[in-house]
């Protein structure tokens, strides 16, 4: 049975574009014209989705962040499709080119070196500047270290707060850390094994007892969780050799702290001081992990009590 090419959009060309799964070569559905967002691996290179190798065959262009780690996994897939460098370093200059190809009709995939896109890479302004100029951006979902370790970390997963990359400079990272402090949310961070010492001595000075995990290298031959409490995890990194791969932390959210009905009055009048009942409520709640309702239960009593409108 003889197996014919796809017909390409108008514009396009009709060339056959074909990918590898498993020893098969199979020939890539045709692809419509603008952005595609591809989530690849993070590690393990069977961590693709059938539909990220057809939209990477079909595509007229890829756009990654490394151009040497993105053809490692066309080459493992047989894709041929061209590469373009697009990162933080070169985004301004690129992101006119890319999108005149757009405009001419061309599908263009967009990767990191692994995960999905847009997650710590420019690729934000790329699709907002492709959805201003009419072009269809199309998200394929996939690999991600953000959930990959909020799922293998066994902590409270119904709300989390994404930071990436705490600050290098230690005085900005300690002022970061004492911000982060105040998120009633399970924290998600990434690290590089020449910091993570220095970062985790600061969390735990900065966050107090609560419970983390170390994930690193999610989904390879190596990959590691480290379960325990920020300080034991600080003593245990301040001695050991510096650790290789990709590192993410995930941090336990707040303990609500146990509050005197003097000590949440006291809060509030400090803070109605200064804001808005709404904007106090949201800070003391905030602050303390205590129900945003009873919380400005009591705020609307203070008011009343001070003969506020």
């Amino acid at each position: 049975m003889r197996t014919t090419a796809p017909t390409a959009p108008p514009g396009r060309d009709n060339a056959v574009r074909n990918y590898i799964l498993n020893g098969q070569s199979t020939i890539a559905p045709a692809l419509a014209g603008g952005l595609y967002l591809v989530a690849t691996p993070i590690g393990n290179l069977r961590d693709i989705t059938v539909r990220a190798l057809e939209t990477l065959a079909a595509a007229d262009l890829i756009a990654c962040e490394d151009t040497r780690v993105t053809h490692k996994l066309l080459e493992r897939y047989g894709i041929a499709t061209a590469l373009t460098p697009y990162h933080d370093h070169n985004a301004a200059q690129a992101r006119p080119k890319l999108l005149a190809r757009l405009a001419d009709g061309a599908a263009i995939a967009l990767v990191s070196d692994a995960g999905t896109p847009l997650i710590s890479d420019p690729g934000y302004k790329l699709v907002r500047a492709a959805r201003e100029a009419g072009v269809s951006v199309t998200a394929l979902p996939g690999a991600s270290a953000v959930l990959a370790a909020l799922t293998l970390a066994a902590l409270p997963t119904d709300r989390f707060f994404f930071e990436g990359f705490l600050p290098a400079k230690e005085g900005q990272r300690r002022n970061r850390i004492a911000e982060l402090a105040r998120v009633p949310a399970t924290l998600v961070l990434f690290e590089t094994g020449a910091r993570i010492a220095a970062a985790l001595a600061d969390l735990a000075a900065g966050l107090g007892p609560r419970e983390a995990a170390i994930c690193r290298e999610l989904t390879k031959l190596h990959e590691e969780v480290r379960p325990g409490e920020l300080a034991t995890l600080a003593r245990d990194y301040a001695g050991a050799d510096e650790p290789r791969g990709e590192i993410v932390i995930v941090i336990a959210p707040p303990v609500p702290q146990e509050l005197s009905a003097g000590d949440l009055d006291a809060m509030l009048r400090e803070a109605l001081a200064r804001l808005s009942v709404k904007e106090a409520v949201a800070e003391v709640a905030e602050g303390t992990g205590q129900s945003r309702r009873e919380v400005y239960q009591r705020a609307l009593a203070l008011t009343k009590e001070r003969g506020d409108d």
